[in-house]
């Protein structure tokens, strides 16, 4: 598996609405190779906030052929136009290949 991360920082009380961008329906759903779309929001009591977007892939090779689609290349030409909102101070951007994933232990069934 392959995981996308970006990390967006924004000015205090603007979190939750960069969060939901990321909720809404989008095309990322529909990609062949998509596994799933986790967005993090850093508990913070006061000053710039941190929203994490982490995006599974089945293969690096999957994610590739997104970033290169027509569809992925449209929104991002669309968003070129538009100004960046200045509650967005910082984008950090990382890739990572997927070594190991743990999952909860199932309890023993109980034969009766």
């Amino acid at each position: 598996m392959f995981v996308q991360m970006r990390k967006i920082t924004v000015a205090e009380g603007f979190a939750d609405q960069v969060a939901e961008q990321f909720r809404k329906p989008g095309i990322i759903e529909q990609q062949e190779g998509f596994v799933d779309l986790k967005i993090l929001v850093k508990k913070a009591r006061r000053g710039d906030e941190e929203v994490v977007i982490l995006i599974t892939w089945e293969s690096e090779e999957h994610w590739k052929k997104w970033e290169k689609s027509d569809a992925h290349i449209a929104g991002h030409k669309q968003r070129r136009n538009e100004a960046k909102p200045e509650y967005i101070l910082n984008v950090e951007v990382g890739h990572y290949e997927v070594k190991a994933v743990k999952q909860a232990a199932q309890p023993a069934s109980s034969e009766d």
